[in-house]
């Protein structure tokens, strides 16, 4: 059925007379009437009732206008929800990974996309923002693996996460490409006071926390950088976490055997913004969830 059918069909609906319709459409009034019956011939049943010089709407004419009304509600409200601006903030707590960057990205493209949304990023341990995420006090989090949250939705990130420990390059095995856990035995470890690492940590080592030699746990890493420096100890941690750092005088080497862990996009079972609901569709449009 010919778009131009139907609107010379709409404006004759709305006239109800050929000539002030022809008179709008700029076409003459027996072309009108010609087109008006083709496409009645194509509907298969009259659409007009004809009496004297008005027209009236048969149950089937009424039936089409109705469905042209629908039509152009549905284009209307389809053209609206694209236009419609997003308007919120996204509060998100992230930990210092080499996925760091996958969220400023992402946050990026959203504001760029969205010019109304407002992000409030917060950088921390994975229990202060834990913790942060559980009272409600950020939507989303971004954690290095492993976690221990329960009730909560859980995105991989794509790339890993390498550990390993930042040691000063005064120090004996600073010139080794890869530490294993004979090369630490004795060593003085400087531990995150994260349960979950300190197992890692055990776990690879094949030794219980008592026979590691840790000298000290710390929050976040930029605490410890001085220590490490002055060979007070060797600190374990994830290659993203210092690696765009000026270290001149320190040096990451990496775990043998490998140790990887990812990080996880991290929301809870509760009712989402629109805001953050695009935020996360995006996530697993991104990464294929």
């Amino acid at each position: 059925m010919e778009i131009r059918l139907l609107k010379y069909f709409w404006t004759v609906a709305q006239e109800g007379n050929i000539s002030r319709a022809a008179k709008l459409l700029h076409i003459t009034q027996p072309t009108l009437s010609r087109q008006i019956r083709e496409l009645e011939e194509q509907v298969g049943t009259p659409l007009f009732h004809r009496e004297k010089n008005q027209l009236y709407l048969l149950p089937e004419g009424i039936f089409l206008k109705e469905l042209l009304q629908l039509n152009d509600k549905l284009e209307q409200a389809f053209s609206n929800k694209k236009k419609k601006q997003l308007e919120g903030t996204i509060g998100i707590g992230c930990v210092e990974a080499d996925n760091s960057d996958t969220v400023a990205m992402m946050l990026e493209e959203m504001v760029s996309d969205y010019p109304n949304v407002r992000f409030n990023l917060v950088t921390g341990t994975s229990d202060d923002i834990s913790d942060r995420l559980e009272k409600g006090l950020l939507d989303l989090a971004v954690l290095l693996e492993p976690i221990t949250l329960k009730s909560v939705n859980l995105l991989k990130l794509p790339r890993e996460e390498k550990w390993g420990f930042l040691v000063s390059k005064e120090l004996f095995i600073s010139n080794k490409e890869k530490l294993t856990s004979e090369d630490i035995t004795g060593l003085p470890i400087l531990c995150s006071n994260r349960v979950e690492v300190q197992k890692l940590l055990a776990a690879w080592s094949g030794l219980s926390l008592e026979q590691l030699n840790i000298v000290g746990n710390f929050n976040l890493i930029f605490n410890v950088f001085s220590l490490v420096e002055n060979k007070v100890g060797a600190a374990l941690t994830i290659e993203g976490a210092v690696s765009k750092r000026q270290l001149e005088s320190l040096i990451f080497i990496p775990m043998e055997p490998e140790v990887k862990t990812h990080c996880v996009l991290v929301w809870k079972e509760r009712i989402q913004t629109p805001v953050i609901q695009e935020f996360i569709s995006r996530f697993k449009h991104a990464f294929g969830a």
